[in-house]
């Protein structure tokens, strides 16, 4: 399977439309197989949830399903509440500690995807390499591995 290219800081990439609204800069294990440690990786644009969440859930609902849950590291998120409106409902956000470089994501009642966080601000070299090891099927690198580069 021919990798997916990831676009560089000066091309536009998969994520813009003229006119349009910014994308999720979301990349996603091709085959969903769920034999990895990642189902994909997020690299958002700031560290402010409420902007960031509601258009993920919205991407991520499109290839998923409704998202009933998210689960982050609040240490990671500037003002994390209990809850955000996404597609006119209402997804509930749980809070953990130790993690900051993952998002977990909840469809139904037990179905979990896990997926890397990249930093915002990280260069898109490194975003570019974290995100293809994340999404790559099969993938088993830690987190902290993916993120040195």
């Amino acid at each position: 399977m021919m990798p997916i290219p990831f676009p560089t800081s000066s091309s536009p990439g998969p994520w813009m439309a003229p006119g349009a609204p910014l994308l999720p800069r979301l990349v996603l294990e091709p085959t969903m197989s769920r034999e990895g440690v990642f189902d994909g990786a997020w690299w958002p644009r700031s560290n402010h949830v409420l902007a960031e969440l509601p258009d993920l859930i919205t991407a991520l609902g499109a290839h998923f399903g409704r998202i009933v849950r998210v689960g982050l590291d609040t240490s990671a998120w500037d003002g994390v509440p209990r809850s955000v409106a996404a597609n006119g409902l209402t997804v509930r956000i749980n809070w953990f500690t130790g993690s900051n470089a993952t998002i977990s994501v909840t469809r139904g009642f037990q179905d979990h995807f896990l997926l890397l966080v990249v930093p915002p601000g990280t260069k898109s070299a490194t975003a570019a390499s974290a995100m293809a090891g994340a999404s790559a099927t099969g993938n088993h690198t830690p987190a902290a591995e993916l993120l040195l580069g």
